[in-house]
């Protein structure tokens, strides 16, 4: 057999195999692995979401409100015991409270506010008086 016409059987049996152009079964089967695929992410995404929520749930009821009504009685406690603490240094000096030392790196006023050597937000129970001269 001479080359040329064994080259055209070759060439015609080898064709059809090499020259698949029907794409319908092997699209259906890469959409059906690709949904496949999917589906299991989105169940693996949907179960994180869940384990996670209850843990935030139980992190929630069972720490962060037990600790809140802890550390809130423990806060009132110290308040009364404030309260009670100006209270008895109010008694002491005639109803109002002592004024606090003048330390010289403490308010510092080169020049008064238009509204006064107070702060803007002065409070007369709590802070001292920086009109009065000591």
């Amino acid at each position: 057999m001479s080359l040329l016409p064994r080259r055209a059987l070759l060439f015609r049996t080898r064709l059809p195999a090499a020259r698949a152009f029907s794409d319908a079964a092997v699209a259906e089967k890469a959409v059906a692995e690709a949904k496949a695929k999917w589906v299991a992410n989105q169940a693996a995404l949907e179960h994180h979401a869940h384990q996670t929520t209850d843990f935030w749930r139980k992190m929630s009821y069972y720490v962060c409100i037990p600790a809140l009504a802890v550390f809130g009685t423990y806060v009132y406690n110290v308040e009364i015991e404030h309260k009670a603490h100006n209270q008895h240094l109010m008694d002491e000096n005639d109803g109002t409270l002592p004024q606090p030392p003048r330390y010289e790196y403490l308010n510092i006023r080169r020049k008064p506010y238009p509204w006064g050597m107070n702060s803007l937000f002065f409070n007369d129970k709590t802070q001292r008086d920086m009109t009065i001269e000591d």
